[in-house]
């Protein structure tokens, strides 16, 4: 999703100045796709520039109402149809996951617990907007309700799985797997400390000196200093 398809989807509905657009967003997008109203308005002017959006009505105070082109609509319809949705490829909390074996159960448990709180206030605030919203039979309250399932239900399923996780990483499968890779790691640690250190070439290069060019590079010393 883009802020650019997003700023379409609602203009499809109706024509919106600036700040109507903003309310909107505040009210419905802003826990899937928030912005700021520079880059709306930024948005809106490369939409206008663009063919997508033009200008419906100017009021007093250079206030401007904009309304989607059919060539919007288009873009917009193509975006919904065609192009793959990207979402989100990377994620730090549950990439964490993998090696919580490195720290301590407690530590392990205390994460995954920390984890489960914020699904509960994600899922606490997501109840407080199903509860407040003045849901209609306009589009985007249709499908802003069907959208904000999406959230009830993932907020309660990452909790229910952080918690479980929280349980997991106590139990004797978890602790075996977490002691073998330290007993690998200071094994890996003790056969380090047992080989001999190597050389770098700076060392080498002065081990392998002869006498002759230690006293060669003496005499050139000594001269270099005579010259300053």
């Amino acid at each position: 999703m883009s802020l650019r398809h997003a700023v379409l989807g609602l203009l499809a509905e109706s024509p919106a100045s600036g700040y109507d657009l903003m309310k909107l967003f505040n009210a419905t997008l802003t826990n899937v796709w928030p912005a700021t109203q520079s880059q709306v308005y930024g948005e809106l002017t490369k939409l206008t520039h663009a063919g997508l959006v033009e200008v419906a009505a100017e009021g007093p105070r250079g206030r401007k109402e904009y309304t989607i082109t059919g060539e919007g609509l288009e873009e917009l319809r193509h975006w919904l149809t065609e192009v793959e949705p990207s979402g989100p490829v990377r994620h730090d909390g549950l990439l964490r996951v993998f090696f919580l074996g490195i720290i301590t159960p407690l530590e392990a448990q205390t994460y995954l617990l920390q984890q489960a709180e914020g699904a509960a206030r994600a899922r606490a605030a997501y109840e407080h907007i199903d509860a407040t919203a003045q849901w209609d039979e306009e589009m985007i309250s249709v499908y802003g309700r069907i959208a904000l399932e999406y959230g009830l239900r993932m907020s309660a399923a990452q909790e229910e799985w952080a918690r479980w996780a929280a349980e997991e990483v106590t139990s004797a499968k978890a602790r075996k797997a977490s002691n073998l890779a330290r007993a690998q790691h200071e094994l890996a640690r003790a056969r380090q400390e047992e080989s001999p250190q190597e050389e770098s070439p700076q060392q080498e290069r002065r081990r392998e000196v002869t006498p002759h060019e230690e006293g060669t590079q003496e005499r050139g010393d000594r001269q270099a200093r005579r010259q300053k």
